[in-house]
């Protein structure tokens, strides 16, 4: 490995997809894989073991998820350089990966090329969106601010994205380590926030949104 080798973790739980990765990166100059994880807990202590210099982060885990993660990483190492990596395609899922202190955000849709161009990008300490959400961002600016998810908090849009996707409030508050009175006090703060009486309504607002991610894939 060369000493001025970009030294990479990739945190994701299938481990056909890591393999996936690892080929993919290793194939370019300069970029080495030094260690893997499949779920949040692992990834948090195989940064503090290797010191990765960029770690390329699945947005969605069994234990927590990518934005939860980056945050505990950031409170610990605030020198973390975190790209997630995601199928959701919207501005508001970026917006809130880049509020959680994330220098990235690339859909899985994009090119192999443009999540080594990241890479790249984040090791030498910038900021980088892939292109078809730098253009999703900007046309949301652009059109205001009428998205009622805004009126949440990074904490709030969180538990709530958890909550439409299925997952039981103990379990959220596990992830999250929260106590279950605290995840359901926020359950019934998000519903005012965003108007609605009913956990089928927050659903259809997630459905909206394209907040939704598909089970059998991600």
């Amino acid at each position: 490995m060369s000493r001025d080798s970009t030294r990479v973790m990739l945190v994701d739980d299938h481990a056909i997809v890591r393999s996936g990765f690892r080929r993919l990166l290793e194939e370019y100059p300069n970029i080495t894989v030094v260690a893997e994880a499949e779920t949040g807990e692992q990834a948090y202590r195989g940064y503090l073991e290797h010191r990765p210099d960029v770690l390329v982060v699945d947005i969605s885990m069994p234990d927590t998820s990518g934005l939860a993660l980056t945050r505990r990483l950031l409170g610990r190492a605030p020198d973390a350089r975190v790209i997630i990596f995601s199928m959701h395609e919207d501005a508001a899922m970026a917006e809130r990966a880049m509020a959680a202190g994330a220098r990235g955000y690339v859909t899985k849709s994009s090119a192999p090329e443009i999540l080594v161009k990241a890479v790249y990008e984040i090791a030498a300490g910038r900021i980088f969106l892939s292109p078809d959400i730098a253009h999703a961002v900007a046309v949301s600016r652009v059109a205001g601010t009428n998205d009622p998810l805004k009126l949440l908090s990074t904490r709030e849009f969180e538990i709530f994205r958890q909550l439409v996707s299925g997952r039981a409030p103990a379990d959220i508050a596990r992830a999250l380590n929260l106590s279950a009175k605290t995840v359901a006090n926020y359950h019934t703060l998000i519903k005012q926030k965003l108007g609605v009486a009913s956990d089928i309504e927050l659903m259809r607002m997630a459905l909206h949104q394209d907040l939704l991610e598909p089970r059998s894939s991600r």
